[in-house]
């Protein structure tokens, strides 16, 4: 057999400006491109979760293009190193190219895979593509990572070089990609899934007009004032380099934001236990309310909070919620209902469309205030405040919760002052223990 290189999708589900697919088709090899769903990440996956739908529809239109080109996607269902045992025996692989995810099982599966195919003689090598700055290159003067945001955006803006901007032109590359017939994939229901309607904007860069003005829109739920590329970044399907190129010439705040995500990405990386602890561990002393009752009137959006409920019903009906109403939402949990945050976080992340453990996690706890740069423990949004600023007509809440204003709406499910008098005892009560332990 001729020797051939593969390509293996993951985080970036894109033909255009990919580093890892540029890097391979410069190769001299022809490439077989794949993907492989992973049964220890589906398996965790409700049967509809939305994700695994956008998934398959991204692959359905890369494989267009692919087609194009005269080649076909390789789409397993196995665990990575058996899909490459069954691909090794189909193809003489010379090596694996793919882009580097910094998420905790992926670098262990990773780390495996790349043994294996080396104790084979098969190289594996990785880019970076789904970020400006790999975890671990933002360093301080003295050397460690920065656990507070806006000394490491500083930082992080300083190495943002023409270098690292500069796209891979690997859509110019099609012609090196090994040809073949299409090939036939496993269905959704073969997966043990069914399709669910993905609400997601298109994966296109969003209009300059958007950009110019998102410093003043973007906290509006009402409005079409956020760029919605969430799902687009986690899944790769738009290219980062290219967004940021554009929040250069248009939106500092847009760019800000683009360095939360990967301020969030290096910290996960460098404390893979944050994926089950708090950052400040003093912080799981707090002595969480196991309140079935208010969870459940939580995720089913009927506390009574008007903001909050239009929130949480958002994120069941469509898999997203506005960004100003995830931190009052979350907030809310934590702080006025005393429930601890990672079970917040779960529920965000099974329904949420553009989850992101990284993002995910350190926007929790961000708002529980037990994150490297969080918000102290006794600042908790006020949701009729937050209400009353971002939504003061409320039309964002009556999209939602059209029953608002009724007899059928429900009481609040506690009150805000005493919630918040209540938050604050605990948290003191239990940083206060901590500290005695640390210090009798």
């Amino acid at each position: 057999m001729v020797p051939v290189a593969l390509f293996w999708f993951r985080r970036d589900l894109r033909l255009h400006d990919n580093a890892g697919l540029c890097a391979a088709l410069r190769s001299g090899l022809p490439i077989v491109p794949v993907f492989i769903f992973d049964p220890k990440i589906l398996s965790s996956l409700d049967a509809d979760d939305r994700r695994v739908s956008f998934i398959y529809s991204a692959l359905e239109a890369l494989q267009e293009q692919l087609v194009a080109a005269g080649t076909t996607l390789q789409v397993l269902h196995d665990e990575p190193l058996k899909a490459f045992a069954t691909l090794c025996g189909r193809y003489h692989v010379a090596a694996v190219y793919t882009n580097e995810d910094y998420e905790p099982y992926a670098r262990q599966r990773d780390a495996a895979v790349a043994a294996e195919l080396g104790r084979q003689g098969i190289a594996f090598l990785s880019f970076q593509d789904q970020v400006l700055q790999a975890p671990g290159a933002v360093q301080k003067e003295g050397g460690g990572y920065y656990q507070v945001y806006t000394p490491f955006y500083r930082r992080w803006q300083a190495l943002l070089t023409d270098a690292c901007l500069k796209p891979h032109p690997s859509e110019q590359l099609a012609g090196a990609f090994h040809r073949e017939p299409v090939g036939t994939w496993p269905s959704l229901a073969q997966l043990g899934f069914r399709k669910n309607p993905v609400h997601a904007v298109s994966p296109c860069l969003p209009a300059e007009t958007l950009l110019r003005s998102y410093h003043d829109t973007r906290n509006l739920p009402a409005i079409a004032g956020t760029t919605r590329l969430g799902v687009h970044l986690r899944f790769g399907t738009v290219s980062i380099r290219a967004l940021a190129r554009q929040a250069l010439d248009t939106s500092e705040t847009f760019l800000k934001e683009l360095a939360w995500r990967e301020f969030f990405m290096q910290l996960l990386a460098q404390e893979p236990r944050l994926v089950s602890e708090s950052f400040r561990k003093e912080y799981d002393a707090i002595d969480w309310r196991q309140d079935e009752e208010a969870f459940g009137r939580w995720c089913a959006g009927t506390t009574g909070y008007p903001l909050v409920d239009a929130g949480m019903r958002e994120l069941q009906a469509t898999g997203f919620m506005h960004n100003r109403v995830r931190m009052v939402t979350a907030s809310f949990l934590v702080k006025h209902l005393l429930i601890d945050w990672r079970r917040g976080e779960a529920h965000f992340a099974r329904l949420l469309l553009d989850f992101d453990l990284s993002s995910n996690n350190g926007n929790w706890q961000w708002v529980a205030g037990c994150g490297c740069d969080a918000a102290p423990y006794f600042r908790v949004f006020n949701p009729q405040l937050q209400a009353a600023r971002f939504d003061p007509d409320g039309a964002y809440v009556r999209q939602w919760v059209p029953e608002w204003g009724t007899s059928a709406y429900p009481n609040p499910i506690v009150d805000h002052k005493k919630a918040v008098a209540r938050c604050v005892a605990v948290y003191k009560k239990a940083l206060a223990r901590e500290q005695l332990a640390l210090f009798p």
